[in-house]
Protein backbone atom coordinates (compact mmCIF):
# COMPACT_ATOMS: atom_id res chain seq x y z
CA UNK A 1 0.00 0.00 0.00
CA UNK A 2 1.46 3.20 -0.92
CA UNK A 3 1.27 6.46 1.23
CA UNK A 4 0.05 9.52 0.48
CA UNK A 5 2.85 12.08 -0.49
CA UNK A 6 2.53 15.16 1.79
CA UNK A 7 1.62 18.85 0.54
CA UNK A 8 3.98 21.12 2.36
CA UNK A 9 3.68 25.08 1.80
CA UNK A 10 2.29 26.83 -1.18
CA UNK A 11 3.53 26.15 -4.99
CA UNK A 12 5.57 29.23 -4.78
CA UNK A 13 7.45 27.95 -1.81
CA UNK A 14 8.29 24.76 -3.53
CA UNK A 15 11.35 23.41 -5.72
CA UNK A 16 9.78 20.86 -7.23
CA UNK A 17 5.89 20.17 -8.12
CA UNK A 18 3.58 17.05 -9.04
CA UNK A 19 2.12 17.57 -12.55
CA UNK A 20 -1.00 18.82 -10.91
CA UNK A 21 1.28 21.22 -9.14
CA UNK A 22 2.54 22.28 -12.44
CA UNK A 23 -1.15 22.70 -13.66
CA UNK A 24 -2.35 24.60 -10.89
CA UNK A 25 0.68 26.99 -10.98
CA UNK A 26 0.34 27.96 -14.68
CA UNK A 27 -2.81 27.84 -14.61
CA UNK A 28 -3.08 25.77 -17.46
CA UNK A 29 -4.30 22.32 -18.92
CA UNK A 30 -2.46 18.96 -18.22
CA UNK A 31 -1.14 19.33 -22.03
CA UNK A 32 -0.32 22.86 -21.58
CA UNK A 33 1.84 22.39 -18.41
CA UNK A 34 3.74 18.98 -19.81
CA UNK A 35 4.65 21.02 -23.05
CA UNK A 36 5.70 24.36 -21.06
CA UNK A 37 7.42 21.86 -18.21
CA UNK A 38 9.29 19.60 -21.22
CA UNK A 39 10.60 23.00 -23.32
CA UNK A 40 12.21 24.35 -20.21
CA UNK A 41 13.65 21.09 -19.76
CA UNK A 42 12.14 20.61 -15.76
CA UNK A 43 11.55 17.43 -15.83
CA UNK A 44 13.12 15.06 -13.29
CA UNK A 45 11.91 11.77 -12.97
CA UNK A 46 12.29 9.73 -9.57
CA UNK A 47 11.74 6.13 -9.58
CA UNK A 48 8.32 6.54 -11.63
CA UNK A 49 7.12 9.89 -9.94
CA UNK A 50 7.56 12.92 -12.46
CA UNK A 51 8.55 16.14 -11.10
CA UNK A 52 9.30 19.43 -12.37
CA UNK A 53 11.82 21.72 -11.72
CA UNK A 54 10.20 24.82 -10.74
CA UNK A 55 13.08 27.60 -11.23
CA UNK A 56 13.75 26.46 -14.26
CA UNK A 57 10.04 26.81 -14.87
CA UNK A 58 10.00 30.39 -14.08
CA UNK A 59 13.99 31.28 -15.79
CA UNK A 60 11.75 29.80 -18.76
CA UNK A 61 8.75 31.98 -18.30
CA UNK A 62 10.48 34.81 -18.07
CA UNK A 63 12.71 34.40 -21.32
CA UNK A 64 9.80 33.49 -23.87
CA UNK A 65 8.12 36.54 -22.09
CA UNK A 66 8.04 40.25 -23.28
Amino acid sequence: MMNATKQIGTLEDRKMVDTNGLQAMLSSGRKTAIEIGTAAQARVQVGRRVLWNVGKIQNYLDAISE
